[in-house]
């Protein structure tokens, strides 16, 4: 192993939902790994920003507006990236949302719009990139941001949920559809990652430092409901989506990295106030 196995030196990406949270720091890992990158992102002004901060890394950038939800928008992003950089390495579907309620409180445009942006969205733009990778015969790498609850019941995210286990469904079966392309695709499972839109920075530029704080008992609970005992960081992701495209993996492909500080594993264990593990919240069933 070489420490330059990590860098994607000259490599063209494009990140869906590239202008905030995970997306965007996916982006900037790339950059920072020496990828050129392709910033998709429905907020213009989004993508400036992060399209700025990939340039000034030394790395080429192109920003677009797109409607993840309109699957003539992602081909039209595949073919813009493919006329500006004439190849296309890596793709991660990151784009997605979540509104929260009861199923039945749920409406048909709800859910079909939940369908659209979180699963269609993957199809469409795996369906228009894939063909430009084989066209190169460099092989590359497709990176599916899923999340954990596409592996565990999710009350009130129930749309949601159903969307993102079928994403790690297409994400192994294009794992063995695209081998002989040697196209890897993987996917990675968030839980609790601190990002605009859970912090209520659902449209204009990312600031930080316009996010509330999080309440003492709010801090306590992370900390007792996540393994590692506190809210992730989207950098983290954007860690791991570059392994996951680097030749550090390149004998790994239709796997799942949770990428949650252990909360998948945990399967609703919490850490009492006594720092013993208990499976109902606040109860301490003693040593254990």
């Amino acid at each position: 192993m070489l420490p330059e196995d990590i860098l994607l030196t000259d490599q063209v990406a494009i990140v869906t939902g590239g202008g905030g949270g995970i997306g965007r720091a996916i982006a900037l890992a790339y950059a920072q790994l020496g990828a050129d990158v392709v910033v998709a992102d429905i907020a213009p002004e989004r993508c400036e920003e992060v399209v700025g901060k990939v340039r000034a890394l030394g790395r080429r950038a192109l920003g677009l507006a797109v409607d993840a939800m309109d699957a003539g928008q992602l081909c039209e992003m595949v073919e813009a990236a493919d006329a500006a950089f004439g190849r296309i390495d890596i793709l991660v579907n990151n784009a997605g949302g979540v509104t929260g309620r009861p199923f039945l409180e749920q409406s048909e445009r709800s859910w079909r719009r939940h369908i659209d942006l979180n699963l269609v969205s993957m199809l469409a733009g795996t369906h228009a990139a894939a063909p430009v990778m084989i066209r190169g015969g460099r092989g590359g790498s497709i990176v599916n941001v899923t999340s954990i609850e596409a592996a565990r019941a999710a009350p009130n995210f129930a749309v949601y949920a159903a969307c993102k286990a079928g994403m790690v469904s297409f994400t192994r079966t294009m794992a063995l559809e695209l081998s002989q392309h040697r196209i890897r695709v993987n996917a990675i499972a968030p839980d609790h990652t601190a990002t605009p839109g859970t912090r209520g920075n659902r449209t204009g530029p990312v600031d930080p430092a316009s996010w509330p704080e999080r309440s003492p008992e709010q801090r306590d609970a992370f900390a007792r409901l996540i393994p590692l005992g506190r809210e992730g960081v989207d950098e983290e992701c954007g860690r791991v989506a570059a392994f996951l495209s680097s030749k550090m993996s390149d004998y790994v492909t239709g796997t799942v990295i949770p990428v949650d500080g252990g909360t998948w594993a945990s399967s609703g264990w919490f850490r009492s106030r006594q720092g013993r593990w208990s499976l109902v919240d606040g109860l301490d069933f003693g040593p254990g």
